[in-house]
């Protein structure tokens, strides 16, 4: 079956090569086969979601239909929640449970949006003048092509397509080519559902393929991108001569800091799970664990002694703890942070090579790894491995552990550990990153906004302001009793 969507039709792509394969990392076999979009697609892409943008179908339509599309989704998602979770399994190599925890998290995200899409329908400003009505309308800003990272394909694509949408876009949309199996997937869904033609578009293929025409194409009004920093620096490059709307979400480098007041037990459980999830490839991992010093010695033998019992293996086997890594190519980029690391004189205490399980010899999976004895120089430290690997550094009072995980040109995620309350208020308070857990680590709703200081990217997603993202304000000033103002006199 071809595997582009455009023009609210199945297609086949124009790009060269025309196919290629997407592999399962556990054992490097085909998943499937799928279309390559080329320079041609994107331009019948683009023209199809400009031309049911003119035509009004959609952003005519009223909220409530628009938020009755999104409730149809959610609805074909809960029915096809099995097979949704076990390709994205299949495509990333993440346990079946983390599946079906993104299907549910992309179920409430569609939900959540359906009803927020009519809530704001703008407002009325006092102008002091009786006889003037002003008022402010949102409206869709129009084309969006939405570009998703491979770690969470289906879940970040959610929280793009959405609350675009909800609004009353057209979208484009530009997985990953790694892992574009769940995209095609909700597609068919936002088809089924009865998204009219022309206002979802799929293109699948590399960078310099589809993603390079895609977000220079002057029929592209805004660009909503999640994935790593120098992509999305190049994206800003490519959108300023249109001057597109950008959102872009790129990555963090996320400090998980503990003092010494805390359950000792729980707070390795949960240094365990910030940065071992998903083999740490997770924009928002704790992989900088920054540890009071009177509690680091017994915290790190804690932690390394359980991570050696982290049991990695197939992703589909619900004995599997941890799945392996997406790519040979970021296997390698793993391994090369790793060499690093040693030469720059961290300790490793645990992991650092592939496992000895011949049952785990295809796929491209790493042990667990954590480093002590590190300094703020290191490359492991400043830039995001997005791998298993756990990074610890050490502090002795509250003003070093903010300078510590502040220490980053990234500001996405962060967490403070402390019974205190006042001092996680202080703490958190300080650090500079868009989302900061007190006592947890990773959750998030719908309603709350996600996105990153600094480097880290501009704008949010979720919430109102996710909402926002992929709206235009106008200000609409009414003269209800228009007069000669005999400003000229002649």
């Amino acid at each position: 079956m071809p595997s582009l969507y455009i023009d609210g039709a199945w297609t086949e792509g124009a790009g060269q090569p025309a196919a290629f394969d997407v592999i399962n990392p556990f054992d490097q076999s085909v998943v499937r086969t799928v279309d390559q979009a080329g320079e041609r697609d994107v331009h019948a892409a683009v023209s199809a979601a400009r031309a049911a943008f003119t035509g009004g179908e959609w952003p005519g339509r009223s909220a409530v239909e628009r938020g009755a599309l999104l409730t149809r989704v959610a609805e074909l998602l809960v029915r096809d929640k099995e097979s949704i979770a076990r390709t994205e399994t299949l495509d990333t190599g993440k346990t079946l449970a983390e599946s079906r925890i993104d299907v549910d998290d992309v179920v409430a995200v569609f939900r959540y949006y359906a009803a927020l899409a009519g809530q704001d329908a703008g407002r009325v400003v006092d102008t002091g003048n009786p006889t003037v009505l002003s008022r402010i309308s949102y409206e869709p800003v129009g084309v969006c092509a939405l570009i998703t990272p491979w770690n969470y394909p289906l879940l970040q694509l959610s929280w793009k397509v959405a609350p675009a949408l909800a609004a009353g876009n057209t979208v484009v949309i530009k997985p990953s080519e790694v892992t574009p199996l769940s995209s095609i997937k909700l597609v068919a869904l936002l088809e089924e559902a009865g998204a009219p033609r022309g206002v979802v578009n799929l293109l699948l293929g590399d960078g310099p393929s589809a993603g390079a025409p895609l977000v220079s194409h002057p029929g592209v009004d805004m660009v909503s991108f999640t994935g790593g920093l120098a992509t999305g620096q190049a994206i800003i490059r490519a959108s300023a001569d249109t001057v597109k709307k950008l959102a872009v979400e790129l990555g963090g480098k996320n400090p998980n800091i503990v003092f010494d007041d805390v359950d000792l037990d729980t707070a390795v459980d949960y240094a365990l799970t910030a940065v071992f999830l998903h083999s740490g490839q997770v924009c928002s991992a704790g992989a900088r664990l920054i540890l009071h010093d009177a509690i680091h010695d017994e915290f790190v033998a804690e932690l390394a002694a359980r991570a050696e019992r982290i049991r990695l293996g197939n992703g589909l086997d619900p004995d599997s703890e941890v799945g392996p890594l997406v790519s040979a190519a970021h296997l390698a980029k793993v391994e090369a942070y790793v060499a690093s690391a040693v030469d720059e004189g961290a300790r490793l205490l645990t992991g650092g090579h592939r496992p000895d399980d011949p049952a785990l010899a295809k796929g491209f999976f790493y042990r667990p790894t954590v480093f002590t004895e590190c300094r703020r120089d290191m490359r492991v430290i400043r830039e995001e491995t997005f791998g298993p690997i756990l990074t610890v550094e050490r502090f002795t009072d509250e003003a070093r552990a903010v300078e510590l995980g502040n220490d980053t040109e990234y500001g996405l995620a962060g967490a403070v550990w402390t019974n205190d309350i006042g001092r996680a208020h202080r703490v958190s308070a300080a650090l500079r990153h868009g989302t900061v857990w007190i006592n947890d680590y990773h959750p998030y709703v719908p309603g709350a906004e996600w996105g990153g200081f600094k480097r880290s990217g501009n704008g949010r997603e979720l919430g109102p302001t996710g909402l926002a993202e992929y709206r235009e304000a106008k200000h609409i000033w009414h003269n209800t009793a228009p007069a000669p103002m005999r400003w000229f006199k002649g």
